[in-house]
């Protein structure tokens, strides 16, 4: 069976650098932080008091009133916010399309914690008489691919992936199997989070996974630096629309990129601490090669997962020289969480939004606050400025908690 092409040809980006694509992506370029004190909510208490929030979000932009947001999780909000941007930027005229061909793909690795901790206080204080009935819809993760579904009327395929922090780039990756096979012409795809609260927060200081870099916060998120002292939470989203090849010469879209590869893999090793060899994230990276029809020195640019903890950048780096051999060395490799911060579940959407950016604009972002070497991080991870390149071949790499791995490829468009 003859598989088809996929291309991208839409992107929708809210960060905690922007409100939008081209905000964000000029942060980055810049080398900025959208790091900060936490101002959800008074962190006082915590180990960890900041956090990359999306600042200055209207709902109302999109189309949200103000009955739908009572209704809807920032993390869905967020979704349909992004589903908007990366329709209307790829040009497309659902009135004109057969909507039963296109589908939703959009994970989160949480979903919501405010409502849980808000209705379980008033179950607590009132009895269970008094709780909300959108209890259930808003908290769970599937909601953002249906609220973006029902906004749009796209009757396709309809998914929704939930692996921790390699949830957007399998939300990506299962959408372009899809429509590789056949099932979709078009697909919405990739992850949404937030969960910057009380019990979110303060779940991941009990894990010690967070920097406690407090008095200088747009310096925490250091992905390879020798100081790193655990990752910086943030929220957001990443959606790109995906589509055939040919339905996009059709309706002459613009073309950002196509997607070639996609790997998958399990370190089966710990619930949280990567695989000791990095054997986990070496094996996705050699499958989405293989996937892509790609040789390792083919690539020019790898978005690294780089979180900023001590083991994932240590054995990402190892994983990385097991999957390129000497080509590691050569490659650039670069977080872009330095600048955002982890935003979980969507880390993956976004991060293959810079993949496609990087290659449009021929720039590979920096790793910010990379000021001591780590003699065990010794790859070259375009440190604090951008960088001018021809990127012709990118990867992206999610690693998640559990063990669940995943690469995507892109490439430049011919």
């Amino acid at each position: 069976m003859k598989e088809n092409r996929v291309v991208v040809t839409g992107l929708g980006v809210i960060s905690p650098l922007g409100n939008d694509v081209p905000t964000s992506w000029q942060s980055m370029k810049d080398g900025k932080s959208g790091v900060g004190p936490l101002a959800t909510f008074d962190a006082s208490a915590f180990d960890s008091r900041i956090a990359a929030e999306v600042k200055g979000f209207d709902p109302a932009l999109y189309g949200m009133t103000s009955k739908d947001t009572r209704r809807m999780e920032k993390f869905v909000q967020y979704a349909v916010a992004c589903a908007t941007q990366a329709i209307t930027d790829a040009g497309l005229e659902l009135e004109k399309e057969n909507k039963e061909r296109i589908g939703v793909l959009i994970g989160s690795g949480i979903g919501s914690l405010r409502i849980i901790e808000e209705e379980h206080k008033v179950y607590l204080e009132k009895g269970p008489s008094r709780l909300s009935p959108f209890l259930i819809p808003m908290l769970i993760v599937n909601e953002a691919s249906g609220h973006v579904a029902i906004n749009f009327g796209l009757k396709g395929p309809n998914s929704c992936v939930a692996t921790a922090c390699a949830t957007g780039s399998h939300a990506i990756g299962d959408a372009f199997k899809i429509i590789e096979r056949g099932a979709a012409e078009m697909m919405v795809a990739g992850g949404t989070e937030s969960c910057i609260t009380h019990l979110g927060v303060g779940g991941f200081c009990a894990l010690k996974a967070l920097s406690t870099r407090n008095d200088a916060p747009q310096k925490a998120s250091r992905p390879f630096d020798r100081e790193r002292d655990g990752f910086v939470m943030a929220e957001g989203c990443g959606l790109v629309v995906l589509e055939t090849l040919e339905h996009a010469r059709e309706r002459k879209a613009k073309i950002y990129a196509e997607i070639v590869g996609y790997g998958m893999s399990c370190d089966a090793y710990h619930i949280t601490a990567p695989d000791p060899l990095g054997d986990g994230a070496s094996r996705a990276m050699k499958e989405a090669l293989k996937d892509a029809k790609l040789k390792p020195e083919e690539v020019d640019y790898i978005n690294a997962h780089g979180t900023s903890t001590k083991l994932n950048d240590k054995l990402e780096t190892v994983a990385i020289k097991n999957a390129f051999g000497a080509h590691a060395k050569k490659v650039m490799v670069s977080s872009t969480k330095s600048m955002t911060g982890h935003l979980l579940g969507a880390a993956g959407g976004l991060e293959f939004v810079v993949c496609c950016l990087a290659i449009e604009d021929g720039v590979v972002p920096p790793t910010i606050n990379y000021e001591y070497p780590d003699p065990e991080c010794d790859l070259d991870y375009v440190p604090n400025i951008s960088r001018k390149a021809k990127v012709s071949v990118c990867i992206s790499n999610s690693l998640g908690f559990g063990g669940h791995n995943a690469t995507l490829v892109v490439k430049k468009f011919k």
